[in-house]
């Protein structure tokens, strides 16, 4: 027996999404597959969730874009908030 989950998202992140998971040779729906055969390996989130870092900041600033009807990210802006946040992790983790 199958599930099947719907998620609401902004067109944009979506078609970016898509053109990302296929550049790697998958649909969306097997990334999200993954992502959560991955989160029960793990018992949880497969990567860093952390107020420690700068990505709740991206977050909270991502929530805010849409509240006020900015246009969400672009894939290159999506990128760019990830690799700060990761820049940030990576900061913190070696104190």
């Amino acid at each position: 027996m199958t599930k099947t989950i719907q998620v609401r998202v902004d067109d944009q992140l979506k078609e970016s999404a898509d053109k990302l998971f296929s550049s790697l040779g998958l649909d969306t729906s097997t990334a999200i597959r993954m992502f959560l055969v991955a989160s029960m390996k793990e018992g949880g989130i497969p990567f860093l969730v952390s107020h420690r870092s700068g990505g709740d900041l991206a977050i909270r600033e991502a929530i805010a874009r849409r509240k006020t009807g900015e246009a969400y990210y672009s894939i290159e802006e999506c990128i760019a908030d990830i690799d700060e946040a990761i820049s940030e992790e990576a900061k913190h983790a070696a104190v």
